[in-house]
């Protein structure tokens, strides 16, 4: 099976948390859950991460903003990402992780 623009955009993802050994899970709504909820769900440092995947020049839905907005308002790191954006998500994890190792050397 061929793999799709975004696709290549979530496993690019993927092996960035993986390697900041970052948790991370993609649900699967498949029209049982909630519409909008972000592609994956992250945990890196104790803090709540939500990144939606995109390809090329597409953007969030009207829903996925939404709830990109409700995480961000909640206190957790919600960001869209396509292949410009993977380092903006980088830097962003690079940070979180690295606090989480000062914390371990004090």
């Amino acid at each position: 099976m061929a793999i799709t623009p975004e696709g290549r955009v979530k496993a690019k993802v993927r092996a960035l948390l993986q390697k900041y050994n970052v948790y991370y899970f993609m649900p699967a709504t498949g029209g049982y859950g909630r519409s909008g909820i972000p592609d994956i769900v992250a945990c890196a440092n104790g803090r709540f991460v939500a990144i939606e995947c995109k390809a090329g020049n597409n953007v969030p839905t009207a829903l996925q903003e939404r709830e990109l907005n409700v995480i961000a308002a909640a206190g957790g790191y919600a960001i869209c990402v396509n292949e410009e954006g993977l380092d903006r998500l980088e830097e962003s994890i690079k940070r979180l992780t690295s606090s989480h190792r000062k914390e371990e050397a004090q």
